[in-house]
């Protein structure tokens, strides 16, 4: 996961995992590597198509938006894809997907070697996403919510014909309030109730996160995107925290005042994202359950990971369409994922439980 794996300190991998601090509040880690890959490379790094790797978890949210914004835009070809496997070990995310146990392009069993390969006392978490410069196997940046912007805006010579502007100049103040919100309440709300050390920081982020839900279904009630008549980056971040809620999030965390699917407007809106190309597509609701119910196991002990819920409600009619909006703006759907990069069909939600 992103920052320190879900906010885990460095130490808490080598005592088999340690999330939660008794008593306390659930506090993010959000030192990055801040290196940016830019057109003018004035980091050292510029955009160069087939020199870059993005290492990804499927499980994870963080990751999953690079995984997005990359199948929107159309970078596939430009930027290679490295997915670990749902868990890890103390050590870190591992290529047990891939044959070997190694990436087939970076040659490593494990993330931390392209972390060590530029920090060799990297002291930090070993999170993904993460971009690789494949040359010299040194980890660039895992600064995932510039990474998303930066595949927007820096490499726009290489998006595919017809792809959308998910970060638009005349308005990105306000998808930056509105990814401002979302992130403290939502995406991080989710880990501040299911970390919280005690009940009083518990409640405290139960409450945040449920008055925000309740805000943005207002705001989503009478219009079918975020912030404008298109998908924005404000989408992409707010769906990898929705698709999670009633597999993960509702029960393993806590966030059980209402389930995604008792939320009309927010469950509408997120099956529409879903079943838009590019979002549903790369959802692995296997990977996502695994991860969280078999790594957490100071919350779930046993690692048993659950049956449910259904997922075939995701592919049910969502209505939204009457709202108006143009999801791609003037620009077009992208074509299915690579055959390599297609998530097993037994993972997604045409496989009903």
């Amino acid at each position: 996961m992103a920052e320190r794996t879900e906010g885990v300190e460095p130490e808490s991998w080598k005592t088999g995992g340690k999330y939660v601090e008794p008593g306390g509040e659930f506090t993010r880690d959000q030192r990055y590597i801040a290196t940016r890959i830019t057109a003018d490379g004035r980091d050292g790094y510029p955009v160069e198509p087939g020199r870059y790797r993005l290492v990804v978890s499927r499980a994870c949210p963080w990751a999953n938006r690079l995984i997005i914004v990359r199948r929107l835009l159309g970078l596939e070809d430009a930027i290679s894809m490295g997915v670990a496997g749902p868990t890890h070990d103390e050590r870190s995310w591992t290529f047990d997907l891939d044959p070997g146990g190694r990436d087939p392009v970076l040659g490593i069993e494990r993330l931390r070697e392209a972390y060590l390969a530029r920090f060799p006392d990297y002291q930090r978490g070993i999170t993904v996403p993460a971009m690789v410069d494949v040359p010299t196997g040194q980890v660039v940046t895992n600064d995932y919510a510039r990474m998303s912007l930066d595949l927007s805006t820096e490499w726009t010579a290489y998006h595919r014909a017809g792809a959308p502007d998910l970060y638009p100049e005349s308005l990105r103040a306000e998808i930056d309030k509105v990814n401002d919100g979302v992130f403290r309440d939502v995406n991080n709300g989710v880990y501040r109730c299911g970390f919280a050390g005690g009940q009083g920081a518990y409640d405290k982020a139960y409450r945040r996160l449920f008055d925000r839900l309740d805000k943005l279904s207002e705001r989503l009630r009478d219009r079918r995107y975020l912030v404008g008549d298109t998908i924005t980056e404000a989408d992409v971040r707010l769906f990898t925290t929705l698709v999670r809620f009633d597999p993960v999030y509702h029960g393993h965390f806590k966030c059980n005042r209402s389930k995604l699917t008792e939320m009309p407007v927010l469950w509408a809106y997120a099956r529409d994202l879903f079943q838009t190309p590019g979002f549903g597509d790369t959802i692995d609701f296997d990977h996502i359950k695994r991860h969280y119910y078999q790594v957490h196991r100071d919350i779930n002990p046993t690692g048993v990971v659950p049956l449910g819920p259904d997922l075939g409600g995701w592919l049910d009619p969502h209505g939204r369409e009457a709202l108006g909006g143009r999801p791609f703006g003037d620009g077009t759907p992208p074509p299915p994922p690579p055959e390599a990069e297609r998530v097993p069909v037994e993972h997604t939600a045409a496989a009903r439980d």
